[in-house]
């Protein structure tokens, strides 16, 4: 009997992208604000300056020191909120039409991000 993979067609829009100042809402590090370093739409991750420090130990290797290295670890995006470029407060992120063009604006100033 063949079994059924469920597979989705594309990776979903996501409101936070590279580059953007988020803020932490829960978690160890809530309240903690950095800039977004990479983004994974496929596992709803992203990786953020300076939050979620975790320690990874690594061996020596191709002209490489070994040790015990301090790096960022992913963070799900559902903890994670836009700054507002204006108050810098957390806001929720919308999309509309401007010139024939989506973009994302910040729901609590109406500013495009």
């Amino acid at each position: 009997m063949a079994t059924k993979q469920t597979q989705k067609r594309f990776a979903p829009k996501l409101k936070i992208k590279k580059d953007d100042k988020v803020i932490v809402l829960s978690g160890d590090d809530k309240g903690k604000r950095g800039k977004v370093l990479s983004v994974d739409p496929t596992k709803n991750r992203a990786i953020v300056e300076g939050v979620n420090i975790v320690k990874k130990h690594t061996k020596p290797g191709n002209n490489k020191p070994g040790g015990i290295n301090e790096i960022e670890a992913p963070v799900n995006l559902s903890n994670l909120s836009l700054i507002d470029p204006k108050s810098g407060e957390a806001t929720r992120v919308g999309r509309k039409l401007v010139d024939g063009k989506m973009v994302r604006y910040s729901k609590k100033s109406g500013e495009i991000i």
